[in-house]
């Protein structure tokens, strides 16, 4: 008489799962943007510069108010330490309401506007080949403003200094009207300034 055995497969109590290939590149072009996206970004010089300060920070998390600071002086061609509040806020307003959150919606950047702190996210990347380097960006009014006025202040003392001296043809020209010419050459770079930064592209 034979004995017949059974053999029953025991579950293990572990399935193994696995992600259809299908899905997984679905979920890696999560994050890929548009053209027309990149486009959009891209277009605003502020925009262009503040990825770019983002891109070379030594930290992915920066301070808002650095960044924009760092683009107001790129805008003006002239260093943080010699903007005025005006130049701040006149940068730090549009990037605070308008061009951050932009950035945000598009996934690449993180925005804590109450904590006022910006973190570069990997989406980012897919902008840098774009980013030019900031000798590239013409700055506001293509203009560098303090050469314009180191000039300006260079050559006056120069005429002044010939008219005191009565050096050459200096010498018939009344020291009030050099001085005169001199204030009138500093007043005009000012109002040529003043009207190229009023005729510059708005934010």
């Amino acid at each position: 008489m034979s004995t017949q055995h059974t053999t029953t497969d025991k579950p293990t109590g572990q399935e193994t799962e696995t992600t259809p290939p299908d899905a997984a590149a679905a979920e890696s072009q999560t994050d890929a943007l548009e053209a027309d996206d990149v486009f959009h970004l891209l277009q605003n010089q502020r925009r262009r510069l503040a990825l770019r300060y983002l891109r070379d920070a030594e930290e992915d998390t920066v301070r808002m108010r650095d960044l924009a600071e760092q683009v107001a002086a790129w805008e003006h061609d002239t260093t943080v330490a010699l903007l005025s509040s005006r130049e701040r806020q006149r940068v730090y307003i549009p990037l605070y309401q308008n061009h951050l959150p932009k950035l945000a919606k598009q996934g690449v950047i993180d925005y804590q506007q109450s904590r006022g702190v910006v973190t570069r996210l990997d989406a980012a990347d897919q902008l840098d080949p774009y980013l030019p380097t900031v000798s590239d960006e013409e700055p506001a009014g293509g203009r560098s403003w303090p050469m314009y006025y180191l000039a300006t202040a260079l050559a006056g003392m120069g005429v002044l200094g010939a008219a005191w001296t009565d050096v050459s043809m200096f010498s018939i020209v009344p020291d009030a009207v050099a001085g005169a010419v001199v204030v009138a050459a500093v007043a005009l770079v000012a109002f040529t300034q003043a009207v190229a930064e009023r005729s510059a592209p708005s934010p």
